[in-house]
C-alpha cells in the first residue's frame, strides 16, 4: 500500500465535481444508508468566534460500505464577502477505514456547495410535484447558483422568479438562470418568489424573509440558509401547516430551519415527519397528496462529504489528477 496522500487543489477537485451525476449519486446513496443506519456520524462540533461573526466546525463521518472515512473542516463568515473572503471554505481528509491512513487532503469549498445543492435537488426529487415547473429563490449569492444547477438536474423548470436584498446579485442569478435555458426568469419580491412551486432559500438566516400566506399549496420549500444555533429564514408559522423533512433529526433541531422555533417550544422535534434518508431508503413516505406543502430544513451532514470525497478521490486516481506527497505521517 502507497504510503503517499493524495492532494488535490481546488481546480482539481472542480474538474471531478463538473459531473454532477457522480455527485448527485454520491449524495443519494449517502442519505440512504442513513435511512438504513448503516453509516457513524457524531455530532458537528463548534468553534465559535463572536469577535468575529464566524464560526468553525469539524464534520467527521464514517460510510462503512463505500470503505470511506474523514473529516472535514469547515468555516461560515457571514461578513466575509465585505473584506474579500468567501463567506465558506473548507478542506476535507478522506482516510483508509482499515489503517486510518490519510488518502486524500482536497480543497472541499466548492465540494461543500456542490453536495448542499445535490441534498436540496434529491428533496425536491422526493418531495416536489412531480410536475413542478416554476421555482422560486430567496437569496442569489454562492449557494443559489449551486442549487439551480442541480435542480434542473431533477426537476423540468421553465420559470424562475429570484429576490435578493442585492438587486445586482439578483440580476446575475437571473443571467445565469437564462444561460441554463430556463424560459422565463423575473425578479421579484420574496412574497412572490415564494408563489412558486419549488421554493429555494439561500440567505444567511437573520430572520424571516416572507409571510406564511405567501407559499401555495402543493409547494415544496428548500430552507437552507439556516445551519447554525439562532438561524432563520422561514415565518415559523409554516412548520404547523408544512410537512417536515430533516436531513438530521438532532442536528436540525439544534442548528436548522426549526432550531428557533424548538428553542422557542413551538416545535417540538417529534412533530418532523422522517429524515430525508429515510425516505430515499424506502423506510417512510415522501409526498402522499398534491396539496400538501413539503419543507425540507438542510444543515449539510457529513455523509455526504465524504460519500462525494470518496467518489472524487476514487476518479482522481483513475484519471491521474492531483499530486502525491508523503506527508511522514507514516
Amino acid at each position: 500500500m502507497s504510503r503517499e496522500t493524495l492532494i488535490l487543489t481546488g481546480a482539481e477537485v472542480d474538474r471531478i465535481l463538473a459531473d454532477e451525476e457522480l455527485v448527485l449519486s454520491a449524495v443519494e446513496e449517502a442519505f440512504r444508508m442513513a435511512g438504513l443506519g448503516e453509516v457513524q456520524m457524531p455530532p458537528k462540533s463548534y468553534l465559535t468566534f463572536p469577535e468575529h461573526g464566524g464560526d468553525l466546525r469539524t464534520m467527521p463521518a464514517y460510510l462503512p460500505a463505500m470503505d470511506a472515512a474523514g473529516v472535514k473542516v469547515v468555516n461560515s463568515h457571514p461578513n466575509n464577502p465585505a473584506s474579500g473572503w468567501p463567506t465558506v471554505m473548507a478542506v476535507q481528509t478522506l482516510n483508509d477505514p482499515s489503517t486510518g491512513f490519510p488518502l486524500a487532503l482536497m480543497a472541499a469549498t466548492n465540494l461543500t456547495a456542490c453536495r448542499t445543492a445535490a441534498a436540496g435537488a434529491l428533496a425536491a426529487k422526493y418531495l416536489s410535484l412531480p410536475a413542478a415547473s416554476s421555482a422560486g429563490f430567496i437569496g442569489a449569492g454562492f449557494q443559489a447558483g449551486f442549487q439551480l444547477r442541480y435542480l434542473l438536474r431533477v426537476r423540468k423548470i421553465i420559470k424562475i422568479l429570484v429576490y435578493d436584498v442585492d438587486a445586482g446579485r439578483a440580476e446575475a442569478f437571473a443571467d445565469r438562470a437564462k444561460s441554463a435555458g430556463v424560459q422565463e426568469v423575473r425578479l421579484a419580491d420574496s412574497s412572490a418568489v415564494a408563489s412558486a412551486d419549488i421554493v429555494v432559500l439561500t440567505t444567511p438566516g437573520k430572520g424571516p424573509v416572507c409571510r406564511v400566506g405567501a407559499f401555495r399549496a402543493g409547494a415544496h420549500i428548500n430552507a437552507i440558509g439556516a445551519d447554525a444555533p439562532g438561524k432563520q429564514e422561514l415565518p415559523a408559522e409554516i412548520l404547523w401547516h408544512a410537512k417536515v423533512v430533516v436531513d438530521h433529526r438532532e442536528q436540525a433541531a439544534h442548528s436548522g430551519e426549526i432550531n428557533v422555533s424548538v428553542s422557542r417550544g413551538h416545535f417540538n422535534p417529534s412533530q418532523i415527519h422522517a429524515e430525508l434518508g429515510e425516505i430515499v431508503a424506502g423506510k417512510k413516505p415522501g409526498r402522499v397528496s398534491p396539496g400538501e406543502i413539503t419543507l425540507f430544513d438542510s444543515t449539510g451532514l457529513a455523509i455526504q462529504d465524504v460519500a462525494v470525497a470518496k467518489r472524487v478521490y476514487d476518479r482522481a486516481v483513475e484519471q491521474h489528477i492531483g499530486h502525491a506527497m508523503d506527508l511522514g505521517v507514516a
